[in-house]
């Protein structure tokens, strides 16, 4: 064996890089640079480490790490980190939320421990349980372990991808990585934008997963493990969302006990996040979500941080809500106030910091900034309660699409095309009747109306505004939507929706964004409310007990016994939303409208219709599309340009 330490620092959440060669060397000052471009995640700690073994076949395998001190703050948790008993090494993100309960376990079993850190736990829980030690884990993680014994490189993501992890394939390596951003740092990666990740973009705003934007970068999927073995590398399902009608079954007769299986699993994850060696606050919405996990802090005498985005345009402000719960549960609660200028001056920010474009995640950008500026290093979001307890419109909306499109399907397709035409010529133009033609005319590329509901362009407006891609390029980037359409048939048509909604939309924008944006600060973004085996119980319930006509997310609502004031219960679903509308007919019009002009010369020339670009702006300045249209081309552009990407 061969082994060589390259640095090591108590300096400047957690990040991480691998970079495997076989028959190759790793370039040293590839990796030390790959390591420091994910400073901004690790800034408690840093290393790296070079292991090799020559025979049969030369390997070598490059690890680095920037470290985020949540738990075990001593020297003992540093990162890379080997085990002196197997001589394995792993670099690891994120958090293992009952590894004190794996730790007491393999102690039983007489196995030694150096220090408190998750990292070891899981590091010696492998040693124990090999692959199969995934089955343990419950948390949000992405990590890289080299098995020197069997001389592969095992990866692995957690159960709901809450952490990201990239890979990518390049000559005789493998190169993984938290962003995407390092993997283009390497010099290793191509800048090429990848056409179905394009298709993609305009679809839903973001790239969905295991496609990027990066042509020959790949997200590894939720629930999925990757082993790289003599030079070839192969993913494995180990855990996914219940959908076969066993798991789907009722847990019990009446609500009264599903009511209590629910308040026991939500109070589990919420408790268990909050286990931490530094202070821990809550992003407070003075919606159902936050409001719950603030409830059950303050209920199990937890005094925490609350903080909230406050709107200096009061149409679009909340604190009155938040402040309420603020009071109720008596936390120490902090409101940021948000302008058009503290946006203005974000911006090009936040859009740095998205490792890939987004339609969202300024707002998480901004309460995030705030919120480590408190001083806090841990912070609890409610994202997922809407996916998983039935909080979106879609919950009632795409069921009643699915019976329309079951039932329109059987008239014939020149009908259906005349009543489209029709029905556009009639009706007003907008991004909403603009949907409902494409579910008349039955030809969109969404291939299920929650897709379509999704949907950010059309399936014309997208013909208008790309260059043509060939089939083989459609087929690839629709293949994650069939995928979970596929996993989804044998639920009931609201957990059905929930199942498509946690693999889509918070999957491959809310989560992402979540992780960039608060990585971006040097903060962890916790979600109890997505917690695998809370996941799991939420799925057994029938759909139609998730639907109330009277409390919105009822199930959670009750399982909290009435502890959520009625108001904040009955008000109007709201969230983190900015006021974008103004602003982009404000302050922000001359940097957008200027960006979106130079479409034509700038690296999406060749794949994007300038004029189409163009048509977009002018139906948003008319009223005629909602803003997230422009907003979504304008980030894109700029991302390219920031990031040196081009079409070719």
């Amino acid at each position: 064996m061969i082994a060589s330490s390259i640095g090591y620092c108590e300096a400047k959440m957690c990040g991480i890089v691998a970079i495997a060669a076989y028959n190759a060397n790793v370039p040293k000052d590839v990796l030390e640079r790959a390591t420091l471009s994910l400073a901004h995640r690790g800034p408690d700690d840093s290393g790296t480490v070079i292991v090799g073994d020559l025979t049969p076949e030369p390997v070598e395998i490059g690890l680095g790490s920037r470290r985020l001190a949540i738990q075990d703050l001593s020297p003992l948790g540093h990162q890379p980190m080997r085990d002196p008993e197997t001589g394995n090494w792993i670099v690891f993100n994120g958090e293992i939320y009952n590894f004190r309960e794996i730790r007491d376990s393999l102690r039983h079993d007489d196995v030694r421990f150096q220090g408190h850190s998750d990292t070891e736990v899981l590091l010696k829980a492998y040693a124990r349980w090999g692959t199969a030690c995934l089955e343990q884990l419950r948390g949000m993680f992405a990590f890289a372990l080299w098995d020197v014994q069997r001389r592969r490189l095992f990866a692995a993501r957690d159960p709901m991808g809450i952490k990201p992890l990239y890979y990518c394939q390049s000559s005789n390596y493998l190169l993984i990585a938290s962003e995407v951003r390092t993997l283009l740092g390497t010099g290793m990666v191509p800048h090429r934008l990848d056409a179905a990740g394009l298709v993609n973009y305009l679809e839903f705003g973001s790239a969905c997963d295991p496609i990027t934007l990066i042509e020959g970068v790949s997200n590894l999927r939720p629930g999925h493990a990757l082993t790289w073995d003599r030079g070839r590398a192969r993913e494995e399902l180990y855990w996914d969302i219940p959908t076969s009608a066993g798991t789907n079954r009722p847990l019990a007769t009446n609500r009264e006990r599903m009511v209590e299986e629910v308040q026991r699993a939500v109070d589990e994850s919420v408790r268990m996040q909050t286990v931490s060696d530094v202070p821990v606050g809550v992003f407070l919405s003075g919606g159902i979500d936050s409001s719950a996990i603030a409830g059950i802090l303050s209920r199990s005498g937890v005094h925490v941080d609350t903080f909230s985005i406050v709107f200096r345009e009061s149409d679009y402000s909340e604190a009155q809500y938040s402040r309420q719960i603020a009071r109720e549960f008596a936390t120490r609660h902090h409101e940021i106030m948000v302008s058009q200028f503290d946006a203005l001056e974000a911006i090009p920010h936040a859009v740095k910091a998205m490792d890939q474009p987004s339609i969202d995640g300024l707002n998480t950008y901004l309460i995030s900034r705030q919120t480590r500026a408190a001083g806090v290093k841990v912070a609890l979001s409610g994202l997922g309660g809407d996916e998983l307890f039935g909080g979106y419109s879609s919950f009632s909306t795409v069921p009643r699409m699915e019976r329309f499109s079951r039932l329109w399907s059987h008239v014939p397709r020149m009908i259906r095309k005349a009543a489209a035409g029709t029905f556009s010529a009639l009706v007003p133009s907008s991004d909403q009747n603009r949907k409902l033609s494409d579910l008349v005319r039955q030809e969109y590329g969404f291939i299920h109306s929650c897709f379509l509901s999704r949907g950010l362009f059309t399936d014309q407006l997208r013909n208008r505004l790309r260059a043509h891609v060939d089939s083989q390029t459609e087929t690839r980037a629709s293949l994650a939507q069939k995928r979970a359409l596929e996993h989804a048939r044998g639920l009931d048509p609201v957990n059905r929706v929930s199942y498509l909604e946690m693999r889509g939309y918070m999957l491959n924008t809310l989560l992402r964004d979540a992780d960039v944006m608060s990585m971006a600060h040097g903060l962890e973004l916790r979600v109890p409310l997505i917690d695998h085996k809370l996941t799991e119980l939420a799925m057994r319930l029938p759909g139609d007990w998730k639907l109330s006509a009277d409390t919105p997310k009822s199930v959670l609502v009750n399982a909290l016994a009435g502890a959520i004031p009625k108001e904040v219960v009955s008000r109007t679903k709201r969230g983190f939303t900015l006021p974008f509308e103004h602003w982009l007919k404000d302050e922000l019009r001359p940097e957008v409208e200027k960006m979106l002009h130079s479409t034509a010369d700038g690296p999406l020339a060749t794949m994007l219709h300038a004029s189409a670009v163009q048509d977009v702006w002018q139906d948003f300045l008319r009223g005629q599309t909602a803003w997230s249209r422009p907003w979504a081309l304008y980030v894109l552009e700029n991302w390219c340009r920031m990031y040196g990407i081009s079409a070719k």
